[in-house]
């Protein structure tokens, strides 16, 4: 009779994928660019949104096509930080994120959070989740680089002591599923933070669901049973 197989772990992105927080990052980070005289549109910043502030702030040398100081690319960041501490209070989990990372924690699945924000800007939202004490969350404070950059993914493994290829990353954007196919993982796609479906998984997106909720109708699809408990 052979071994059963264990269920794979799940590294969870924040933003969009367990918390309706990305248009208030959108918002933020406009916020910050017209303090700085820049003018953005919300769709283009919106394109950027699940990289670190300093990869977004460079990405802006692309969009906006003209040069910013030293000094600007290194207010930005901590702008940002504080136009979205102002509107963190909008915040909510998504539809089912609670109820998945419960189901997952009763069902003894490990599981993990992995997110670019640093711990400043992310903690108030971190307490809005049913985070058990053991369940490591690492952010961009605890690795050199965000993503698309593997990092965040390959600590999050780390802690949870699993192999990439026993672990799923879920996240909502194309940054994450090209972290997690760096990362050597596989990586599920939702649609709850704005992108479409085919650019997910042009990116990498093993499977696409819509939100928290639907992926925890569809837990079989990737491996995760009662039977696994």
């Amino acid at each position: 009779m052979g071994t059963q197989r264990k269920a794979p772990a799940l590294v969870f992105d924040l933003d969009g994928t367990l918390v309706d927080s990305v248009y208030q990052h959108v918002l933020a980070w406009q916020q910050a660019l017209q303090e700085e005289g820049i003018e953005l549109s919300v769709w283009r910043i919106h394109r950027k949104i699940g990289m670190s502030g300093g990869l977004f702030a460079q990405a802006l040398l692309r969009e906006t096509q003209r040069d910013l100081s030293l000094d600007v690319l290194a207010r930005l960041p901590d702008a940002h930080v504080r136009a979205y501490a102002e509107r963190a209070s909008q915040v909510r989990p998504l539809p089912g994120a609670r109820e998945l990372l419960e189901r997952l924690t009763g069902l003894g699945v490990p599981w993990a959070i992995a997110t670019s924000g640093r711990i400043a800007g992310a903690g108030p939202t971190l307490e809005r989740l049913p985070i058990p004490d053991a369940t490591p969350v690492v952010t961009r404070d605890d690795v050199p680089n965000a993503k698309p950059a593997p990092d965040l993914f390959l600590e999050a493994l780390r802690r949870l002591g699993v192999a990439a290829t026993d672990a799923f990353v879920v996240g909502d954007s194309v940054w994450d599923m090209l972290a997690a196919r760096r990362a050597g993982t596989l990586g599920i796609g939702l649609l709850s933070g704005g992108y479409g479906q085919e650019e997910l998984e042009k990116s990498g997106a093993y499977r696409v669901y819509e939100d928290p909720a639907d992926l925890l109708n569809h837990l079989d699809e990737i491996g995760i049973r009662y039977a696994d408990v």
